[in-house]
């Protein structure tokens, strides 16, 4: 018998494991903490209940793992500058080959500065303007 939610939320470590062994019948990944193995057996318990992912999620899913989202705009190149009016504040973020340069500071992405400037999480590139919203 499978558990229900309830009883997953319950469930201490070792019975965490064995439920993982029933249900998927393999052994738990490594270095898995309990909340998540609740988190996931929970997820797996309510798709099975309810037959399954909804249709087309897989593909979607697998669309979304091949989409090479570490392209650079067309509009960010080496040597280009970004510049952004916050709270009446201007901020200058240089591009070179490694990444961004704000305040003297290196960053693999846009994101942390704006998080910086702003802070809110922010999409970099949309806080910049180089992504229209959705």
């Amino acid at each position: 018998m499978k558990p229900s939610v309830p009883e997953i939320e319950t469930m201490q470590r070792a019975e965490l494991i064995a439920t993982w062994d029933k249900v998927f019948g393999t052994p738990v990944p490594k270095r898995l903490s309990s909340p998540f193995l609740r988190r996931y057996l929970a997820f797996e318990m309510q798709a099975r209940e309810r037959g399954g992912l909804p249709k087309g999620f897989a593909g979607r899913l697998q669309r979304a793992v091949c989409d090479d989202r570490g392209k650079t705009s067309p509009a960010v190149k080496p040597g280009g500058r970004l510049i952004r009016e916050w709270n009446g504040v201007t901020h200058v973020v240089d591009v070179d080959d490694g990444g961004f340069i704000w305040k003297g500071q290196r960053y693999a992405s846009l994101s942390p500065i704006a998080r910086a400037i702003t802070g809110a999480r922010w999409s970099g590139p949309r806080f910049f303007g180089l992504k229209k919203a959705p």
